[in-house]
């Protein structure tokens, strides 16, 4: 008997086959091939039938043996700031971990954390919301967090392959990136939609507003809500270990690294001043971790570097790069405006049909594209419901706000790079955190509009 992920992965291969070849959807000779190798790739990843990485590999060999996209563009994610913050990820972690420091930190941790799973995972998301406050970067976040994280799960006795560990990396991940959208400046997407209503509307969005209109529901409830389901999904007994070790002092190695990421840390929390990308604040803390005299980790520590987590985030950033040059977004946004039951005066209607559009849209551009999709139909759609141009803009915030599939989202591929977590139980973290979110978040957040007088 074929199993369901193989079934659904075949019936995804055959299409795509199809809207290649047969091009049904009339998309012309040059879109018609990047459309069947983007909803290849997306079944793929879906599906997860083969690895992550495998699926990048295949999706760079096949665009440019058949020529879809010219070579820039399809390697456009190694030269993305996201790849160097993996990368960088990477070292910073085995830094960490090496050193002991993780664990010195974790020990810390462990004794204001309740000793319960439920504890764990609300102290985890608790910190990682509270430091998006001032550390600007999701992606910075989790290169931080993600090792302590492991560190505490090793201290809570939950060793790697087991679901309550990788249900730790899933939460940290996602807190890092999905609640902090109601925080102005703390996510890619934020920034990507501030940029684009400041072009096109001359439209500066306030931080104050910002908060008072989405940090309540989709971002401190958003965060229950994970919480939520991860302890739904991932829950195991933990066995808290005590090794007599509170006092141990501090090792040469430990107080290095300790200054080298608090420069890092002051970095990426002043990115706003000083204009250098979290990516490259990172690659500079990852070189300093690996020179000689300066660094903690040895001449061979890069050969253990797992490549595997760089070139899926690279794979999923050049595929979000052939969408949109290829004008395969633009024209699947018009498509949305065209397709969706939009009405003057039916407000629930509109709000919903307008989030789950996004949505659906962002399944093809990837969260950190989809505002410079959807953000320049603010005013055709404004027109199909009557809304003010400032309720229409903030019901992009909904759509990327609400994370579908893991693949839509660098930061949460990021997170399971540097945790080894499956895409299996990424796509229940996620998929049922949207389900959710749809049925209680938007409903709830709906009314809440209503009260601020948007609806």
């Amino acid at each position: 008997m074929i199993a369901v992920p193989r079934l659904a992965a075949l019936l995804g291969l055959a299409i795509s086959i199809w809207v290649g070849i047969g091009d049904p959807l009339a998309l012309g000779e040059e879109n018609a091939p990047v459309a069947a190798l983007v909803l290849a790739a997306i079944t793929l990843y879906a599906t997860g039938i083969v690895a992550e990485h495998l699926t990048a590999l295949l999706f760079f060999a096949v665009a440019m043996i058949f020529a879809i996209a010219p070579a820039p563009l399809v390697f456009s994610g190694f030269a993305s700031q996201a790849f160097w913050l993996v990368l960088s990820g990477l070292v910073v972690g085995a830094a960490i971990h090496a050193t002991g420091l993780g664990a010195r930190v974790a020990r810390l941790l462990s004794r204001l954390f309740p000793k319960n799973y439920a504890g764990l995972l609300g102290g985890l998301a608790f910190v990682a919301m509270a430091i998006s406050f001032f550390m600007p970067s999701s992606m910075g976040r989790i290169v931080l967090l993600m090792p302590i994280a492991l560190a505490l799960a090793d201290r809570y006795g939950l060793g790697e392959g087991t679901k309550a560990r990788a249900g730790i990396a899933l939460l940290t991940g996602f807190c890092c990136f999905n609640p902090p959208n109601g925080i102005l400046p703390a996510t890619v997407p934020n920034m990507v939609y501030i940029g684009a209503v400041q072009e096109l509307y001359d439209i500066a969005p306030l931080y104050g507003e910002w908060l008072l209109m989405h940090f309540p529901f989709l971002g401190a409830l958003k965060a229950i809500v994970i919480f939520a389901v991860a302890w739904m999904l991932f829950r195991e007994p933990v066995r808290p270990t005590e090794n007599g070790d509170e006092q141990a002092p501090w090792s040469a190695d430990e107080k290095r690294l300790a200054l080298i990421l608090s420069l890092a840390l002051f970095g990426w929390s002043t990115d706003l001043i000083h204009g250098i990308s979290p990516a490259w604040i990172g690659l500079a803390t990852a070189i300093a971790c690996l020179l000689p005299g300066i660094g903690v980790l040895g001449r061979d520590a890069f050969k253990k570097i797992d490549a595997a987590p760089p070139i899926y985030v690279a794979g999923i950033l050049a595929l979000g790069a052939l969408i949109a040059e290829s004008g395969l977004g633009d024209r699947l946004g018009a498509a949305m405006a065209e397709m969706l039951p939009l009405a003057a005066g039916q407000d629930l209607i509109n709000y919903y049909a307008l989030a789950f559009g996004g949505g659906v849209t962002s399944l093809f551009t990837t969260m950190p594209a989809l505002p410079a999709v959807l953000v320049p139909l603010a005013e055709p759609l404004r027109d199909a419901t009557a809304l003010p141009l400032e309720t229409m803009l903030a019901t992009v915030v909904l759509s990327y706000s609400t994370t579908i599939l893991p693949y839509q989202a660098p930061p949460i591929i990021l997170a399971m790079g540097l945790s080894g977590a499956k895409m299996a139980d990424a796509v229940k973290l996620v998929g049922i955190v949207a389900l959710v979110s749809y049925a209680l978040i938007l409903p709830i957040n709906f009314v809440w509009w209503q009260i601020l007088g948007l609806l």
